[in-house]
This record gives structure tokens, sequence and C-alpha cells, in this order.
């Protein structure tokens, strides 16, 4: 039941992580810029959703399109070329880590039902990952609705049988975690986005479902995970004290640490 379980969740990781590069490419824009509707080339997006949905090979671009770059000179993203259409931005690492982090919230919750909350916040904390590696941006469109949607999904979940955690408790989570970086972003503005706040309230909610304990370790091993990198940048001189990383990607897997461990433990 167990393998099976994992391998449905792995399934849905894979479904899901396939929808996510093209939103990635979208969503992967400045402030005030709109997103996008075009590939690099300025051909249209088409398909499904008003074109947030497709692949991201451009079927009308005759030669290679050049590589995406991020909008603080972190590198252009890899084009890929496939039977000569060009892809205008990367399609395998998302849908691989979506894979990995479902299968792993599988093995890690069992039949719990708040495994059903976790695979559907898993794709959306993985798409608003990669666009904050690309662009030092955290959407508010993705950060709000993903903690009103932990609110809401946690809250049915309370409503059943054998569930693993405390509504109560995700909620107290949501306005610590939230609050703990609001006063961040007030010290130091130019350290701590304002989206890296709106992102800790429903991070703050997942790992408040299991606890005080598994929220302190979460938020601990974001820190924890974007110190080590930093500091792996200096030592190799492509970094300064004062080097700005996008730390989104960082507090996504100190939750998925702190979630992995509430799951067994409860």
């Amino acid at each position: 039941m167990e393998a099976t379980l994992i391998a449905v969740a792995a399934l849905w990781g894979a479904l899901a992580g396939t929808l996510l590069p093209r939103a990635a490419y979208r969503f992967s824009v400045e402030p005030e810029e709109p997103w996008r509707d075009a590939c690099p080339a300025g051909h249209t997006l088409t398909g499904p959703g008003c074109g947030w949905l497709g692949s991201t090979r451009c079927a009308a671009c005759a030669a290679a399109v050049p590589a995406l770059r991020g909008s603080k000179g972190h590198g252009p993203a890899a084009a890929e070329r496939e039977g000569g259409r060009p892809r205008y931005a990367p399609a395998v690492v998302a849908p691989v880590v979506t894979v990995l982090a479902c299968a792993a919230l599988a093995a890690a919750t069992g039949l719990r039902p708040e495994l059903v909350v976790w695979l559907l916040l898993a794709p959306v904390a993985v798409l608003l990952a990669v666009i904050d590696r690309r662009v030092h941006r955290l959407p508010d469109r993705l950060t709000l609705p993903l903690a009103g949607a932990a609110v809401l999904l946690l809250g049915g979940t309370a409503l059943l049988p054998e569930h693993g955690g405390s509504w109560t408790g995700a909620l107290l989570g949501g306005a610590a975690l939230g609050g703990f970086y609001f006063l961040l972003f007030l010290i130091n503005p130019n350290g701590m986005g304002f989206g890296d706040v709106k992102l800790a309230l429903a991070l703050g909610v997942a790992l408040g479902w299991y606890g005080w304990a598994v929220l302190c370790a979460g938020g601990f091993a974001g820190f924890l995970f974007g110190a080590l990198y930093g500091f792996g940048l200096i030592l190799l001189g492509r970094a300064g004290r004062r080097t700005g990383i996008p730390f989104g990607p960082f507090m996504i897997a100190g939750a998925l640490v702190g979630l992995l461990f509430g799951g067994l433990a409860a």
C-alpha cells in the first residue's frame, strides 16, 4: 500500500510538474513588467489556460532562440533543442523536483488526509522557487493564494478523522513565521524582501500544522540552507558578503524538511 501511495504521488508530481516550466517563464519578469506572453523570438504563446499551459518548445521558431537571462546577472537559463525545435526555458529540473518532493511527502505522511494538501501545495511551492531563483521575485499572485489555500485546505482536513495535526497550530504557525520574517524585513529591507514575508505566511501555516517543534525546525533549516549556499558562493569567489541571493528556494526546502519530519513523527 505504501509503495502504491508513493507511486501515485510521484505520478501526480510528474503531471503537475510538466505544467510549471511555461508558467515559470511567464512569471519570471521584473516587478514593473507585464507577464510574458511570447517566446524570446516574439511568437505569441498559445495553448490551454490562455497560454499559461503548454510546452516550452516554440514550434514557430525556425532557428535556436537566445537563452533566457535572469534579471540580475545570474546567468542564462539553458536553452534546449530537440528535433530541431528549440526550448525557450528549461523544462526538466522543475518537474523532477516536483516528483521527488511529492514522493517524499507521501512516504513521510502516509495515508493521513493532510497528504492531499501537501500534494496540492507542492507544485506551487516549486514554481515559486524557480521564479525566485531566476529573477529574485515572489509574485503576490502566487504567494497570497498559496497562504489562503493552505489555511482553507488544512481547515477542511482538520474535520476529517485520522489527521495528524492542528488547524489552530497551523494558524498560529503562519502568524509566527510571517511575523518573524516581517520583523527581519523591517530591520533589513535590503536583505529580506517583502515577498519572503508573504511566502513565510504559507510555509508557517503548513509547518505549524505539526506543532511548534516542526515550525522551528523547518524555519531554521531554511536559514541554514541559505547560509550554506551563500558561504559556498563566497568561498568560490562568486559573491561577497552583501551579494543578494534568492531566499525563497531555501525557505521552501527548509519547510519541506520540516514537513517530512513532522509527517514521520505524527
